[in-house]
């Protein structure tokens, strides 16, 4: 719904700019994927989370505030290459209000959304918050006459509204069946030592089955139901290796997030490829490259020891500074990481520099893996630090400015 929104919108600026149809769609699919991920709301499952780890709202929220943070860093990066890749001109645009004035307008309309967290926040229960916010937002209609809830429209607005929670009710209760039955047989924890054991004790084969496991589910059921499931199925193998607890879960969150655009039934690259026009399953790799930081830096979270600064949890042993330290690496590794998806820096890539860039952002984002690969080549344990990463980066990105071509490419995918 949300991708159908905002591409109903954008799509025919992001045409006018020059954009080509698959990338526009790839891009209008990530930027609603967005909105799952974005505190305050991050959908139904924020208050599953809360309710899973005994923990407040704003604790879930306070988690999710750099995660977001960094994937739309992430997409304002690609999409800054795209335009270079695609020559994107300037689209004219007269708007007939200012900001200003809009807000002043249509401002009113955030407050019921708003509300919702400041009831939690006072410390009502989730059902109370939406049920205070409900009249909240009845109350503001009256504030134009255009927007107000006379009988007529209010009776369609609670039959709309009451159809939407049937949906979500009736997904969370086969979803309770099923998590009532793993819990009561045991069957999560057996699963979680198969998973350990197939893994064979390496937490980053764990985190490598589990995110299949959620990604799979998350092919059958929506984003809710999923979390639900693997929150009693698969986080316990992690937790089970010293993840800690709520790394676990916001694992598991993302994971069942982008399901949402993975094939076969990636619905908002296929919902965006109809507004674009597109190919559906090119507009869905499309997606795939632009979420690209969503796939990565959840693996940041279990795998590496100031990973739990990402979800601003102080590491064990750690300061406030190791927060700073693992966000500022992180940022840039997945800036790495977006020039060699695009396959664009300062310009077109040789595959030598493409090839630095995933090195220096797989570096910066996931030591682990190039670790274990150096360990088990030399044979002994090394020390990971960010240098390496950052050096070919740097050095990737100054000879691009040494030898800039002024040329302009010709439009390619």
């Amino acid at each position: 719904a949300t991708t159908v929104m905002i591409g109903t919108v954008a799509y025919p600026m992001m045409a006018k700019a020059g954009f080509e149809k698959n990338a526009a769609g790839g891009l209008l699919a990530a930027g609603g994927l967005g909105a799952i991920l974005s505190p305050p709301v991050l959908g139904a499952a924020a208050f599953l989370i809360a309710e899973f780890l005994k923990i407040s709202y704003l604790d879930v929220i306070w988690m999710a505030t750099i995660p977001t943070c960094l994937y739309y860093l992430s997409l304002l990066i690609m999409v800054e290459l795209d335009a270079k890749k695609f020559g994107a001109k300037d689209v004219s645009f007269v708007p007939d209000m200012t900001l200003g004035q809009m807000t002043m307008r249509y401002g009113f309309h955030f407050i019921s959304l708003l509300a919702v967290v400041v009831f939690m926040l006072v410390g009502y229960s989730a059902s109370l918050s939406v049920f205070y916010a409900t009249a909240v937002t009845f109350a503001l209609s009256f504030l134009r006459k255009e927007t107000a809830l006379v009988p007529k429209k209010l009776v369609k607005a609670l039959a709309d509204g009451s159809i939407g929670a049937l949906n979500a009710a009736t997904t969370c209760a086969c979803a309770g069946i099923v998590v009532g039955v793993v819990t009561l047989t045991g069957l999560g924890l057996k699963f979680s030592s198969i998973v350990i054991s197939y893994a064979g004790g390496s937490l980053l084969l764990t985190a490598i089955y589990t995110s299949l496991i959620v990604w799979i589910i998350g092919l059958a059921v929506p984003v809710t139901a999923s979390y639900i499931i693997c929150a009693v199925i698969a986080a316990p193998a992690l937790i089970k290796l010293g993840v800690p607890d709520y790394a676990a879960h916001m694992f598991i969150f993302y994971y069942a997030v982008l399901s949402e655009v993975s094939p076969p039934t990636a619905l908002s690259p296929f919902a965006a490829a109809a507004i674009t026009g597109g190919d559906p399953y090119r507009t869905t790799l499309q997606s795939w490259k632009y979420t690209l930081p969503a796939f990565l830096v959840p693996f940041v979270f279990v795998l590496d020891p100031q990973g739990v600064g990402l979800l601003l949890n102080i590491p064990k042993g750690g300061s406030w500074i190791d927060i700073v330290e693992i966000a500022i690496k992180t940022a840039f590794g997945l800036m790495a990481l977006a020039a060699a998806a695009q396959n664009w820096a300062l310009r077109q890539n040789t595959p030598l520099e493409r090839g630095l860039l995933l090195l220096s952002g797989l570096l910066l984002v996931f030591p682990s893996l190039i670790e274990a690969i150096v360990e088990w080549l030399i044979g002994r344990d090394i020390g990971y630090t960010y240098l390496p990463g950052l050096i070919i980066g740097l050095g990737v990105v100054l000879w691009q400015a040494r030898t800039r071509s002024p040329t302009r490419p010709a439009l390619t995918t």
